[in-house]
């Protein structure tokens, strides 16, 4: 039996101040608990103003607030579920967080930018540490960054001095290599969005035998640091050919296709759920607002409600 293994799925991304509370979040996490998750990972975010910008400022008109958040984890709790807090910093400018940070000799920029965004991430551990969540991720696809290694031991020592539980970072899919300082987690995070696809509406056994290729890198990592390996993010929509790009988001014109997205969750269910070193999923993602059950049929997004990959994750999460 593995010490930890995660049956999870991330629960609120992109949801405005005040929408965990609201009743139709609460009937939501009801039915996230209902597909036999026993984690999720409480994602938020806030901004900065570009990707250049070294202050992380609190958005009073946009944060989720304390509140809100005190609000989720206590209904979760109250669920029998735990919880990852994981605070995210965008780019109000649009551009991708994997964007954010500076030419590498402009050391006083990335003094001040790693000086605010500690002061960000130590302020949501704190909260994690009231809170008694189980697990808090300390930045989530910040390729740019990465390469700061001195910068983030201080960040994972700050955090550490305040939260006492398990520490994870959340890498983006094929950057994983780049990260040096992974020995100071103690779980390497990744989403985990490779395209494992090769045709629209591809067949599983194509993305069983695509994601054995990502499996022996996966499987390297876990070696070089000795430290589990969790799918941070995962997941695709139920559009034709998103399991040739899981990440997307914006190609809102593709056609339904529930049985590529069913394809997918068996597919890496297959594929990791009994490595050794593989310690589970928080899957993309689970709204805080669903659409009624008659319309699954017809959403596109990441969303599993009422769809075919639903039961896929229902039959994995209950009966393995």
């Amino acid at each position: 039996m593995k010490d930890l293994f995660i049956k999870g799925m991330t629960y609120g991304w992109d949801s405005s101040r005040g929408a965990y509370r609201t009743p139709g979040a609460v009937e939501s996490l009801t039915k996230l608990k209902e597909t036999g998750s026993e984690w999720i990972a409480l994602s938020f975010y806030t901004y900065q103003n570009t990707i250049f910008s070294t202050d992380i400022p609190f958005d009073y008109g946009f944060t989720m607030t304390d509140s809100d958040i005190m609000f989720a984890v206590k209904k979760a709790k109250e669920l029998g579920l735990k919880v990852c807090l994981k605070p995210v910093v965008n780019s109000k400018d649009g551009l991708w967080r994997a964007r954010i940070g500076f030419p590498e000799e402009a050391y006083d920029y990335w003094a001040q930018w790693f000086e605010s965004y500690t002061n960000f991430v130590v302020h949501y551990a704190e909260l994690a540490e009231d809170l008694e969540c189980e697990m808090f991720c300390i930045g989530c696809e910040m390729v740019g960054t990465e390469a700061q290694t001195e910068h983030w031991i201080k960040v994972v020592e700050r955090v550490r001095k305040v939260y006492s539980g398990p520490v994870i970072y959340n890498a983006n899919h094929g950057k994983e290599d780049g990260i040096e300082w992974f020995d100071q987690v103690d779980l390497i995070g990744t989403s985990a969005y490779y395209p494992v696809g090769e045709k629209p509406g591809d067949s599983e056994e194509t993305m069983l035998k695509n994601w054995e290729k990502v499996k022996g890198r996966i499987e390297n990592l876990h070696k070089k640091f000795n430290k589990p390996i969790l799918f941070m993010e995962i997941g695709c929509r139920s559009a034709e050919g998103c399991a040739m790009m899981p990440w997307d988001f914006e190609h809102r014109d593709l056609p339904f296709n529930e049985e590529e997205q069913a394809n997918f969750y068996s597919s890496v269910m297959k594929t990791f759920w009994d490595e050794p070193w593989f310690a589970g999923f928080f899957w993309w993602d689970w709204s805080t607002e669903l659409y009624p059950l008659e319309e699954a049929k017809n959403n596109r997004g990441f969303d599993i409600y009422g769809k075919k990959a639903e039961a896929v994750l229902k039959d994995w999460y209950f009966n393995k």
